[in-house]
């Protein structure tokens, strides 16, 4: 396990994060939930978080995404800062240029699988690249299954849709939350390859929260959290390595 001291500023990265602070309630009572956090994550790589229980990962992710803010510090997706930015233009920025993939696939019930992985475009009122739609649908391997419905796929068909709606507004990075928790292994190990070509072959950026030292083991790098604080880093990580290192956390 490599401590992190000071994270690169020479790579082109997806997200930048700086002094991050977050504490839930107040006085007596208040929980620190991020203790300063610093941390850069380089454009096409795929990075996984880890952590105990209550160590702040799933905080993280969510103030990383904008969908929590932070008490102190600051968030760059690419170029742009999130921290400040009033609710119209991070709901404009979190809509154009960050993906989600969520445990629980989060597709509408009601639309085919081609309805829910256009959807980002339809509501942004954007145009299509069909080129580009039929590449993530064929590399995903959905061109069989566009019309059907959610209840009519398997939970990792499902997640796929998730992963091609995630992908098909080509953001500046993909965040994934625990996306293989709801899934059975061979499916999970399905998604979590289509992740790792996403970043590898494709070039995006994704950033997954997870429990699951054989989901880390497909990211390119595993960034360790305790405490609310950034504790370091696995490159290449194995699934033996991860295990290793979360054992040192008591994890």
């Amino acid at each position: 396990m490599t401590i992190i001291t000071d994270p690169s500023t020479t790579t082109t990265h997806a997200v930048r994060a700086r002094g991050l602070r977050k504490t839930y309630g107040s006085g007596e009572a208040s929980v620190p939930a991020l203790q300063g956090i610093d941390l850069d994550f380089p454009a096409g790589q795929f990075t996984a978080i880890m952590g105990p229980s209550g160590s702040g990962k799933s905080t993280l992710m969510h103030c990383l995404a904008g969908l929590d803010t932070t008490d102190a510090g600051t968030i760059h997706i690419g170029d742009t800062e999130l921290t400040g930015l009033n609710d119209k233009l991070l709901t404009k920025l979190r809509r154009d240029r960050i993906g989600f993939v969520f445990q629980a696939f989060n597709l509408v019930p009601t639309l085919s699988a081609e309805a829910n992985i256009k959807l980002p475009v339809a509501l942004s009122g954007g145009t299509l690249d069909p080129e580009w739609y039929e590449f993530i649908t064929t590399t995903l391997g959905l061109t069989g299954r566009l019309g059907h419905k959610p209840h009519e796929l398997s939970g990792g068909q499902q997640q796929r849709v998730a992963v091609a709606r995630a992908l098909l507004t080509r953001p500046d990075v993909v965040f994934a939350d625990e996306p293989t928790g709801n899934l059975d292994s061979r499916s999970g190990a399905e998604v979590l390859g289509m992740l790792r070509r996403s970043s590898r072959e494709m070039g995006q950026s994704i950033i997954m929260v997870t429990h699951d030292p054989v989901a880390a083991s497909y990211a390119d790098r595993v960034v360790l959290i305790a405490d609310g604080e950034l504790v370091g880093s696995l490159e290449a990580p194995t699934v033996d390595s991860v295990l290793a290192a979360l054992a040192k956390l008591g994890a």
